[in-house]
């Protein structure tokens, strides 16, 4: 697997990452997803941060 394919999204409430793929070849915005933070123990946004 690529390593530059890897994103760090990063949770807006608390200090949780959580690494995925992203295709950058169709994807050329930043991400914001909505997941679940099991520090906090709710779905929260994450947003895509530097590595």
């Amino acid at each position: 697997m690529s390593q530059d394919r890897l994103i760090r999204l990063k949770s807006t409430k608390s200090a949780h990452v959580v690494w995925m793929r992203k295709n950058k070849k169709k994807v050329e915005r930043k991400i914001e997803l909505t997941k679940y933070d099991p520090t906090l123990r709710k779905r929260v946004p994450f947003k895509e941060a530097k590595k």
